[in-house]
């Protein structure tokens, strides 16, 4: 059942991401690749979800994917009313919300880069603390090196938009863990 399940996802997840599946030149190339291993992740633990909910890995998950939800909520909103996109560009392999006409570098952005992508790890480890396995640890492993590709892939792309202020934003913030990483 989980594969007809997962099969019936990824058609969506190719329809969000079939241009940018096109050009591997694309952040949303990689990104792809850790929306499926998430996606795998969910289906693998969604039987795990509720049980034993006061056990420390439980608890941990639960944490990280109230943080995930957090930081979803303030980089979605900040992309929108600082980043103030342009929309959808013909060509463009970018969802609408991503072609941001203004460099975000408030709230969370003040601390890192890539809040969204950060909200993917915080989910991806989230549900993989559910029920921790071979096959999780492979998937979560996978996600998490998909969204760093992810991210540097994005941040050339930004070094290209937004030129000399992108790189100075870069000096000052880390890609995804304040103060560290």
């Amino acid at each position: 059942m989980e594969v007809v399940v997962f099969a019936i996802l990824s058609v969506g997840v190719v329809a969000l991401s079939w241009r940018s599946l096109k050009s591997r030149r694309s952040h949303g190339f990689y990104r792809f690749f850790a929306f499926e291993s998430i996606l795998v992740l969910l289906l693998l633990n969604v039987d795990r979800w509720f049980s034993d909910p006061f056990s420390g890995s439980h608890i941990a998950s639960w944490v990280l994917l109230s943080l995930s939800l957090a930081l979803a909520c303030d980089g979605f909103y900040l992309l929108e009313k600082v980043g103030r996109p342009s929309g959808q560009r013909d060509g463009s392999t970018n969802f609408g919300f991503e072609n941001t006409t203004h460099l975000v570098a408030r709230r969370s952005y003040r601390f890192i880069r890539h809040p969204l992508y950060c909200s993917l790890l915080l989910l991806a480890w989230g549900v993989f603390l559910k029920d921790v396995t071979l096959w999780t640890a492979v998937a979560v492993l996978t996600a998490s090196a998909s969204l760093y590709a992810t991210a540097k892939v994005e941040e050339r792309e930004n070094v290209l938009r937004f030129g000399d202020e992108y790189v100075r934003y870069m000096g000052r913030t880390k890609m995804f863990i304040p103060y560290f990483f």
